[in-house]
């Protein structure tokens, strides 16, 4: 067994207010979290833990990163708009309006395009990247979209839908879906990674169960988690997978056409719900707010 130990104590985030999704930029030594109630980017240094700047987009949800020029984009929330923002001069840099509020992101490379998941709704705003502009609507076979994946070889995008317990597979040329794939065994999905190393995909269910699929949506295997996890964060080496809530962060080991094992879990503060792995360092990150203030910590993997 491994275990998630703190690095250091949890660090202060200026504005008492809520978190959403995490991510890391590994190459750029960089955590971006979603500080939803300060309508801001939190831009953190990766290395020494320190707050770098906040970069006011609106109340956002979604963050998604470019691995080669190190731009990140944010889905703003309620200001029914994705911006660009510039993690060097702490701007932002684009913004494109889309017809509803936005949650959870993905950025494609292969593409250079952006999915923006309709918060609550029953679409997926279609952005390209190059050009910050509006080039479609996906029209989803449910409601309440949670969390996109992408296949990097057939640049295929997968939709969770926490409303129907089931996730979609939509063409990226087309935009139209191509099958609904029923989850039974899951309650409202929320977690969902691509494994490309493993060419698996990840999805989870507010129950505590942790599934596997094929790419062409065959059921593999199911395993454990606990409940009410809402992210989950999956390392580069495809190895290691991190998923947070229901007070505690879990960390699972991957291996192709077998469920999930779990290797260490940790308790959290209440709120934490999200989560982010840096690879490079085997460090876990996670945010959360509370009547005291606001808090960032990462755990090392040990």
């Amino acid at each position: 067994m491994l275990h998630l130990v703190p690095v250091t104590p949890p660090a202060r985030v200026p504005i008492i207010s809520g978190f959403d999704y995490v991510t890391v930029d590994a190459a750029r030594r960089r955590v971006y979290a979603a500080h939803t109630g300060s309508s801001a980017l939190l831009v953190i240094d990766a290395d020494t833990g320190n707050v770098r700047g906040q970069v006011r987009v609106g109340p956002m949800h979604g963050v998604a990163v470019d691995p080669r020029s190190g731009m990140v984009y944010t889905g703003d929330g309620i200001a029914d708009a994705v911006s660009e923002v510039d993690p060097r001069t702490l701007r932002e840099v684009a913004r494109v309006a889309v017809p509803g509020p936005v949650d959870a992101l993905i950025f494609d490379p292969g593409l250079d395009r952006l999915y923006a998941d309709e918060d609550g709704a029953s679409s997926v705003f279609v952005i390209d990247a190059k050009t910050m502009r509006q080039i479609g609507t996906i029209s989803l076979p449910g409601h309440d979209p949670e969390y996109p994946a992408v296949d990097p070889k057939t640049e295929t995008l997968y939709q969770n839908l926490n409303g129907d317990d089931a996730f979609a597979m939509i063409d990226p040329q087309t935009l139209q879906v191509t099958a609904l794939i029923e989850t039974p065994q899951l309650r409202h999905n929320h977690p969902l990674q691509f494994d490309a190393v493993l060419d698996e995909l990840i999805v989870g269910g507010k129950n505590g169960v942790l599934s596997v699929y094929a790419p062409d949506g065959r059921h593999v295997a199911d395993g454990r988690m606990q409940r009410g996890v809402d992210q989950c964060s999956l390392d580069d080496a495809g190895r290691l997978l991190a998923c947070a809530g229901g007070g505690e962060i879990t960390l699972f080991a991957l291996e192709a056409g077998k469920a999930p094992r779990e290797v260490a879990r940790v308790r959290t503060p209440p709120g934490v719900h999200t989560v982010a792995i840096d690879d490079r360092t085997r460090t876990v990150w996670t945010v959360w707010a509370a009547p005291n203030g606001d808090w960032v910590q990462r755990y090392a993997v040990k």
